[in-house]
């Protein structure tokens, strides 16, 4: 549950917005009326987000902020303003806040902003720990392996987290590289400053530079005001770009600058601006190759492979594929309010004879669309998806194990499945679909694909799960 804390005089409006935007029992919100008792929730509870007003009948929104930034600087701060002028929190945000809205408050740039907070909230504060045998299995965050090649990531990580060095961490698709970068932030000097990640592939192009480096008034169409970019932001922390090889060449550029003399220059101002940043980067690419080719500039590709991590494919990890299927089964089980804690023999060996194109990632989203269909304490074959086969190679349903429950098609099952998620999480569409391990593009397909517009209907032949 992501604990939210709002702090707002306002007797109705922005505290109804808030509980229509950030729904129970996936969120819960609180509300303080003045500075004063805000302060005091903060130190009683740490919250995940916090959103504050510039305007507050004790003292100033900024006062406010300073005295957080003392309890906890990690906290993502939203200020929200009823002014259009808004130097205040743009005073704010250059001491460390994360974002500001204006009053009346938009409620799809609330979930946006928002989500993104809680996401930032999650890498600073959730441990990223190695979790061996005689540790915690459950640790939240935590990076679980065994097979040589995961300890010799272990090792890197305990090497070069205290050095204030630039990092870049390669892999596939799916294979942890965020959680990596996670726990060298966290094992850092810079661990109680702010962390920031960055997806460089999915911000478009044109908006990328305008994201980092923020812009001044007047830089593009629709620049109306000045906008404090991550790196002005994240000033003293650390910045994780992930998938730093889809970055635009100009782009890449400024990245190079920063490494070089912590300086850059908003889009369309003339002002150096001073940033003290450590970076981690991430990469699916070859960049060496890339380099060489010309596709990627040489000289940032050396700048940031100071030290380097390569994380392996899990087709690669040998025996430590069981133990991430129990640590996930344990960790799902519990968010999804299931009691399936064992997994059948012919179960895991479906699982071990498959090859995870998709890497961790896809095992993840595997297990939680069978707990989704699970009936009973032992995840069966028949919960599993009906293509997990070895190698992609096909099959029927009946003949590789595949959801072949007696009156339910595979469309049925995956109906039934998005309609359970749906309504465990209150309708939420985005927690939906971060619970089902695909994108919010693929649940909105679906849902029109299914005629789930009522997403509060409960699931067929089934009453919403026990908690």
């Amino acid at each position: 549950m992501a604990h939210l804390l709002l702090i707002d005089d306002d007797p109705a409006l922005i505290p109804r917005q808030m509980r229509q935007a950030f729904p129970a029992p996936a969120y819960r919100v609180e509300v303080a009326r003045t500075g004063a008792e805000g302060l005091a929730r903060i130190r009683a509870e740490r919250p995940d987000v916090i959103l504050l007003d510039l305007r507050l009948p004790d003292q100033s929104g900024l006062e406010v902020y300073q005295q957080i930034r003392r309890i906890d600087a990690r906290i993502p701060v939203i200020f929200v303003t009823v002014a259009k002028t808004a130097d205040a929190a743009i005073e704010a945000m250059q001491q460390g806040a994360y974002d500001y809205l204006f009053k009346p408050l938009d409620l799809r740039q609330l979930r946006r902003v928002v989500g993104e907070a809680l996401d930032v909230a999650r890498l600073a504060r959730e441990p990223a720990v190695v979790a061996e045998p005689a540790s915690d299995p459950d640790a939240e965050g935590a990076i679980v392996g065994t097979c040589p090649a995961m300890r010799e990531v272990y090792k890197a990580i305990g090497r070069v987290a205290a050095q204030d060095v630039p990092v870049l961490i390669t892999g596939e698709s799916g294979t942890g590289k965020e959680l990596v970068a996670t726990a060298i932030y966290q094992h850092g000097p810079r661990a109680k400053r702010p962390f920031l990640a960055i997806n460089c592939a999915a911000i478009p192009e044109n908006l990328l530079e305008s994201e980092l480096f923020g812009h001044d008034k007047g830089a593009f169409t629709g620049a109306d005001r000045r906008r404090i970019g991550k790196f002005e932001l994240c000033n003293g922390g650390t910045i994780f770009l992930d998938e730093i090889g889809d970055m635009p060449p100009a782009v890449q550029v400024k990245i190079l600058r920063v490494l070089q003399d912590q300086k850059f220059d908003r889009v369309g101002g003339n002002e150096m601006v001073h940033s003290d940043v450590r970076i981690i980067a991430a990469t699916h690419h070859d960049l060496k190759a890339e380099s060489a080719e010309g596709t990627f500039r040489p000289d940032l590709y050396y700048r940031l492979s100071v030290f380097g991590i390569h994380l392996p494919p899990l087709r690669d990890r040998g025996d430590d594929l069981p133990l991430l299927v129990r640590h996930y089964l344990r960790r799902f089980s519990r968010e999804l309010g299931r009691d399936v804690h064992e997994v059948s023999p012919e179960a895991m060996e479906r699982l071990q004879n498959y090859s995870w194109p998709g890497n961790a990632r896809e095992l993840q989203s595997v297990l939680k669309q069978a707990l989704l269909v699970a009936i009973g304490s032992v995840l069966l074959p028949a919960f599993l998806p009906a293509d997990l086969t070895p190698n992609h190679a096909g099959g029927k349903p009946g003949e590789t194990g595949g959801r072949s429950r007696p009156g339910g098609t595979l469309d049925d099952l995956e109906r039934e499945a998005i309609q359970r998620c749906l309504h465990e999480t209150g309708g939420n569409r985005q927690r939906t679909a971060e619970l089902l391990g695909i994108s919010a593009r693929t649940l909105l397909r679906k849902i029109r694909k299914y005629g789930l517009e009522d997403p509060l209907c409960p699931p067929p032949d089934a009453s919403p799960p026990a908690r």
